[in-house]
């Protein structure tokens, strides 16, 4: 089975449809460039027999540096014709990082833009394992192969049959959290994760997407959807237009949108201020990191036909579990605010989630885990068909994160977390960034639920001084404007005291701003707001 099946499917069935839709932006509005199913299907083949003449063959890894737009998802298709591996490296990771995972990862081609090649040649030592270089452009640099002459190829390409578990590609986390680990997909969790999600949403080839995270786009293409691809730059998230973003949704009719909430965030105040609605959306995806209960209550006025959603996930498994922003808001949310954690709702079908007892250790056997009852926080742990088995050539990590049970793998997801009474998951806040004292174990969305409360504060941040087990557990603060700062850290500390999960809280600590994750711009980096406090920059 090749996953490259479905777009043939596609094709067949769609031929003259749009597949992907790219915006060129045009005095104050925009064009809109297409292909088709069958134009997808006849560039793929294309593209594969153009690379399959130029050495690239089964198994090969070809890291892929190619923006967003119509070649993209060709180029990719094309490679799992070919039974290659492409390989996707987020560049939004910064340099250091993004040299580390192309070490690690040893592929031997490239397909990208022509400044990923300049790149290349002032970094040879990162990039010493490849053979075979590609460009997209029309003006190939530093020894590399532009693409374009291979759309006068034959258009008929019979893709390579292979073992559904063969590895089909290999996706690098953010290091947002840790290190980047490159996550080993195979062609059977691609299919498994199309079809869940076209279920989980029930999409319809109908439907039309506009994908703030590129890679999206692979899972609706294989539904049949068409793909508009916004006007933005899917490594950073934050610096997205939300003007130029909505006027893409309402041009292309968009009934299916998702990705980062520092997208949404910009999008839902930008509707707001200006009293626009997006009557087509009928989804509304947010993912990758937690979102602000006020984002869901302005898309309810905003998403005339539609809803929010939030699905729990990562890359090694994705989704866990989903929940609809209106269903947040009519309970979840006021027990966030008391400190309750965040709802992420049931496990999604064929997902099975468990809580474990908390470990910073290797567990080698499910047999080892001892499974904590309903309403008790630990570790999160999940087992499915979406559950990916290991990282590319880090057996370590793969220990670290894996738990076997016979033939089953469980994904230790790396946060704490509980089980309520009616099923649903509550979302406590990231393993590393639990503060432990004598007597208490405190989570980070807990505790900084209690402070957000404020109407001067914009954001907290938990963190720790100290070793783990008697620790120090203290509050970092992002203040709004307009309260004196000695007058807020006494209403702060009152309102800590208030409440036992916050009780312990005698530190706090004031900063204009939190740094963030490079992959959404909205995960607090707590762990260095820590070692600033430590070293004195933060009082």
């Amino acid at each position: 089975m090749n996953i490259a099946t479905l777009i043939e499917k596609q094709a067949k069935q769609h031929p003259d449809k749009d597949a992907v839709r790219v915006p060129l932006r045009r005095f104050g509005g925009y064009n809109y460039r297409s292909i088709s199913f069958e134009e997808f299907l006849t560039r793929s083949n294309q593209y594969a027999n153009g690379l399959k003449s130029e050495g690239i063959t089964k198994g090969m890894k070809v890291l892929m540096f190619v923006k967003p737009g119509l070649d993209f998802p060709v180029l990719t298709f094309s490679l799992f014709k070919l039974g290659a591996i492409p390989v996707f490296i987020d560049p939004g990771m910064g340099k250091k990082n993004l040299i580390e995972a192309i070490k690690n990862v040893k592929p031997e081609a490239i397909i990208a833009e022509p400044i990923v090649h300049l790149i290349k040649a002032l970094n040879k030592k990162a990039f010493s394992s490849i053979k075979y270089s590609f460009t997209v452009g029309n003006f190939p640099l530093f020894g590399s192969k532009s693409i374009i002459p291979f759309r006068s190829l034959d258009h008929k390409f019979e893709k390579i049959e292979i073992d559904p578990n063969e590895l089909a590609a290999i996706l690098f986390t953010s290091g947002g959290t840790g290190v980047p680990k490159g996550v080993e997909y195979s062609h059977t969790i691609f299919l498994e994760q199309t079809q869940l999600l076209q279920k989980l949403f029930d999409l319809k080839s109908d439907d039309i997407d506009v994908p703030g995270f590129p890679l999206f786009a692979l899972f609706t293409l294989a539904m049949g959807m068409t793909s508009c691809i916004p006007d933005m730059n899917p490594s950073k998230p934050a610096t997205a237009n939300p003007k130029r973003l909505v006027k893409n949704i309402i041009d292309n009719k968009a009934t299916f949108v998702a990705g980062s909430p520092a997208i949404w965030t910009k999008v839902a105040e930008y509707c707001t201020k200006n009293k626009i609605t997006l009557p087509s959306v009928k989804y509304l995806v947010m993912f990758g990191a937690p979102v602000a209960p006020q984002v869901h209550e302005q898309f309810m006025n905003i998403l005339t036909n539609g809803d929010t959603y939030t699905p729990y996930g990562a890359t090694e498994c994705l989704p866990v579990s989903c929940v609809k922003g209106s269903d947040l808001l009519s309970n979840a949310v006021t027990l966030t605010k008391q400190g309750k954690g965040t709802c992420v709702g049931e496990a999604v079908p064929g997902v099975k989630v468990e809580i474990a007892q908390i470990s910073d250790e290797e567990i080698t056997s499910f047999e080892d885990i001892e499974i904590l009852p309903e309403g008790s926080m630990g570790e999160i742990i999940v087992t499915g068909p979406t559950v990916t088995k290991a990282y590319y050539e880090m057996p370590e990590k793969t220990r670290e994160a894996k738990i076997l049970e016979e033939s089953t793998t469980w994904h230790r997801m790396g946060d704490l977390g509980y089980k309520d009474s009616n099923g649903d998951i509550w979302f406590c806040g990231r393993k590393t960034h639990r503060v432990t004292t004598q007597k208490n174990i405190l989570s980070s969305v807990q505790c900084e639920a209690i402070f957000n409360n404020h109407p001067y504060v914009k954001r907290s941040a938990l963190i720790g001084i100290g070793n783990l087990g008697d620790q120090k557990p203290s509050i970092v603060i992002e203040p709004k404007k307009g309260l004196n700062q000695n007058v807020l850290k006494n209403e702060l500390s009152l309102l800590s005291k208030a409440h036992p999960v916050t009780k312990e809280i005698e530190n706090i600590y004031f900063t204009n701003s939190f740094p963030v994750d490079c992959r959404h711009n909205i995960k607090i980096d707590r762990l260095k707001l820590r070692d600033q406090v430590i070293q004195g920059q933060i009082q």
